[in-house]
Order: structure tokens, then sequence, then C-alpha cells
């Protein structure tokens, strides 16, 4: 893979899904241990950085009341609403500071629902950038990290998800996803393959 036309994707690195005291930490907290998902997250971000690939955060916010969600929500909006998570300007819906964008890194705004595609000028902003090659991590594995990768598919990327830089609700949903429908959509890689690919 070439750096220069590859991007990074970084799927809702917030405090609500990754720090002590968000509201979705605690559905998460085993898998992201398991696979130290976390530190190979990191770890990932500095060294494609620092050999030219384009970082992307993708964090997810509602409005105060969650006017964006329907009036009778059901599935994982549901469960957004009901915890209360990723309200616009909380500290729960901010990116951690370990990820905090950097000179040069490209935050994605308008990310409502699961697909980054969905409701947001990503594609325009992968495409005037001349991009090839999509790389994914992040939660839910099995939810927005796979809308993500579908749609990033269907509209000709080179698509990798990082097995050990994703988590889902629990370990049987994250193996599941990762061996059955990962590579229906996209080359699977742990994090350290992905960085020795780059060229």
């Amino acid at each position: 893979m070439d750096p220069r036309t590859t991007a990074l994707v970084l799927i809702e690195y917030q405090n609500d899904f990754v720090k002590e005291g968000g509201v979705q930490h605690a559905a998460v907290q085993a898998v992201m241990e398991s696979s130290n998902m976390l530190a190979n997250s990191l770890a990932t971000v500095e060294a494609a950085r620092a050999r030219g690939v384009t970082i992307m955060h993708a964090p997810i916010s509602f409005a105060e009341g969650y006017p964006e969600i329907p009036a009778e929500p059901y599935g994982i909006l549901a469960g957004v609403l009901a915890s209360n998570a990723f309200r616009k300007g909380s500290w729960g819906a901010q990116i951690i500071d370990e990820l905090s964008p950097v000179e040069g890194d490209i935050v994605i705004e308008g990310k409502r629902g699961l697909d980054c595609f969905a409701s947001t000028n990503i594609d325009f902003i992968l495409r005037a950038r001349g991009i090839t090659h999509v790389v994914l991590a992040g939660f839910l594995t099995n939810c927005c990290v796979e809308s993500t990768m579908r749609s990033a598919y269907e509209r000709g990327y080179r698509v990798v998800t990082l097995t050990d830089c994703t988590a889902a609700l629990s370990e049987e949903e994250q193996q599941m996803a990762v061996s059955k429908d990962f590579a229906m959509f996209s080359q699977p890689m742990t994090h350290d393959a992905f960085l020795a690919a780059l060229q």
C-alpha cells in the first residue's frame, strides 16, 4: 500500500466508548482489553501518520434531546438514546486526548448514524485526495465499522479492516464479525500486518 493513497479512518474513538466513566465503556471494555485494542490503535496511528498516511477521525454526536433520532428508535440508536451517549459538546462525545487531531488530520463531521459515508462528505474528501485504500479501526466492530466497510467496498475502495483495532459488545460478536464478515467486504489485517504492507 502506498501511504500517499491510503487513509486510516478512526471510528468513534470517543470518551463514551474508550474511557472509564464513559457511558458505553463498560460494554466494550472486555473486548478492548482482550485484543489490546487501544494500545494497538495508538501505535498504528503514530506509525501510519509518520509514513504519510492520511489520518481521518469519524466521531458521532447528537444535539441535545437527540432530534436526529426517530421518535421511536430501535436497535443500536435506541441504546444511544437510553444511555444519553455522544451528546454534542459533552465530555463523552470528545475524541480521546491520546488521539486528539493534529495538523494534517481530517475530522469528518456530520456522522449521525452507523455508516461513515451516509451523512458525511467522507467520500468527497477521499476522492479529492486521491485515496484508493481505506483502512478502518474503531467501534463497534459489527456496527459502525462493518457498515462503513460495506459502503467503502461498494464504492470501489480497497478496504482493510484492522482486526486488533476494533471492539464490539462481546467477544462472540467480535469473533463472528472478524471471522465471517470482514473478509467478504475487506482485507482483514492485524495492525502489524498493515504497517508492514505500507511502502
